[in-house]
């Protein structure tokens, strides 16, 4: 009789991921599981739990759920662990963004770079490979998958720290994907796309439609919506990160990322929400095409208000009694999308590829092989194999190699608790221009996140 698997959910309190695993779980009907979820807040946890088996029950799934405070309880005997936490949450979160306002630096999400996503990582790296060093110990042979950010920094130092083999996982190249079908009018089942970068920087540089190269044709919807435009300005919509409205999105509300597909032909997976942090030097104070990065530009303050009312409304599911809404079994878009499906390819050797952030290994030409990137990684039983991107050259892999020069010094910031080295990586980062800003920086951090930085005291 073949043995029940186990995947341990670290950070069950993300009740949106945890409704979406357990959903894809339900619906993948491949073997017998147990679900073991855990997070540091017993209240939540509770009602997770209390949701995740209503789920189960409803469905009469042969799942078993668990849980505990304790990952340690959960780890042993594990086959796969997930990461989906946030060391000092969204109120953390906001601080990362808004204490360099003080300084004049302005970003709209502060999760991977810039003082915001440099911060994010003094708190998230320690936590991390306390985390995978478990793992070492408790279930050496498991899978760990870790959705947390900043993605190419935590994932660099736990490979940097420990041997677990861990696997970063984002749905930025599949939005993407979502996004250009919409632009082209098609569906994305016809639509392929190879893509290499770092995570929220994944440039997707070879687009087709059933094996057709459609550059020409995504250039020539922009150019009628620029014409369009002359005639009718569009009013700007800077976030709508689902994708909802039915109508083709329009190049103007992303474009910096129109214009360096113009430019390069090749376009960031993620837009300009994201993309726009990695070009800091562009947009001094803030300043986008008439708004303001962050404020009014992609604001920080309803992304998480909205983050915090879908989590809200999940958990009143587990609280209520009753059975959960059918929608909550709806395969949805979301950081979980390909998980069941990339668990599936590695256990029975599907051999199917995916955007994984793994060490490049030979992948890329010109890059060092232990540099993590995003790239199409091919899950077999034996593991992920990255795929050798041909093509992948000019000026969108030089932008690649230079911002990997800040990763090194954020990951030895964080693991060493050195404040100039952290203070380094933000210069070397680009978006502070002068030691003074960048050690009072430091500073402010370190005062307002100091319970979460056991390392600098």
């Amino acid at each position: 009789m073949a043995k029940r698997k186990k995947i341990v959910l670290i950070g069950a309190g993300s009740a949106v991921f945890t409704k979406g695993l357990i959903a894809d779980f339900i619906q993948s009907e491949f073997g017998e599981w147990e679900i073991a979820l855990c997070d540091i807040n017993p209240q939540i946890l509770e009602s997770i739990t209390r949701l995740a088996k209503k789920m189960v029950e409803q469905k009469k799934s042969d799942i078993i759920i668990s849980s505990s405070t304790d990952r340690t309880d959960l780890l042993p005997g594990a086959d796969f662990v997930v990461t989906t936490i946030a060391v000092g949450g969204r109120r953390a979160w906001e601080q990362d963004v808004k204490i360099p306002r003080k300084y004049n630096i302005y970003q709209p999400v502060g999760d991977s770079i810039m003082p915001g996503g440099i911060s994010r990582a003094q708190r998230m790296i320690p936590v991390m490979v306390e985390i995978a060093k478990d793992i070492e110990r408790l279930c050496p042979d498991a899978y760990f998958f870790n959705y947390s950010n900043p993605m190419t920094a935590i994932v660099t130092a736990v490979r940097r720290a420990t041997n677990v083999k861990i696997i970063g996982l984002c749905h930025g190249v599949i939005y993407g994907e979502k996004y250009l079908a919409k632009m082209l009018g098609v569906d994305v089942k016809r639509l392929t796309t190879i893509g290499a970068g770092l995570n929220h920087l994944t440039w997707l540089y070879d687009i087709r439609v059933d094996g057709k190269d459609v550059h020409q044709e995504l250039l020539d919807v922009v150019k009628r919506q620029k014409e369009e435009h002359e005639r009718n300005p569009h009013v700007r919509n800077f976030f709508n990160p689902l994708l909802e409205d039915k109508e083709i999105p329009n190049h103007m509300d992303n474009p910096l990322s129109w214009e360096f597909f113009e430019r390069y032909g090749a376009i960031p997976a993620v837009v300009d929400r994201h993309a726009v942090e990695f070009f800091p030097e562009r947009f001094p104070e803030g300043k986008y095409y008439g708004a303001t990065l962050g404020i009014d530009a992609f604001p920080i303050d309803d992304v998480i208000a909205r983050g915090e009312g879908i989590y809200k409304a999940m958990l009143e599911q587990g609280e209520t009694e009753g059975e959960v809404e059918a929608e909550l079994f709806q395969r949805a878009d979301g950081e979980h999308e390909q998980l069941a499906e990339i668990i599936k390819s590695l256990l029975l050797d599907e051999r199917k590829v995916f955007s994984v952030n793994i060490p490049n290994e030979g992948a890329v030409a010109g890059i060092p092989d232990d540099a993590v990137l995003e790239i199409p990684g091919v899950a077999t039983a034996r593991g992920f194999s990255s795929m050798h991107v041909n093509g992948f050259e000019g000026p969108v892999k030089d932008i690649i190699i230079k911002r990997l020069a800040s990763v090194d010094l954020t990951v030895e910031a964080a693991l060493t608790g050195d404040r100039q080295l952290w203070a380094d990586a933000m210069m070397l980062d680009g978006a502070v221009t002068d030691y003074e800003t960048a050690e009072n920086l430091v500073n402010d951090f370190i005062e307002e996140h100091k319970d979460y930085l056991p390392q600098y005291k």
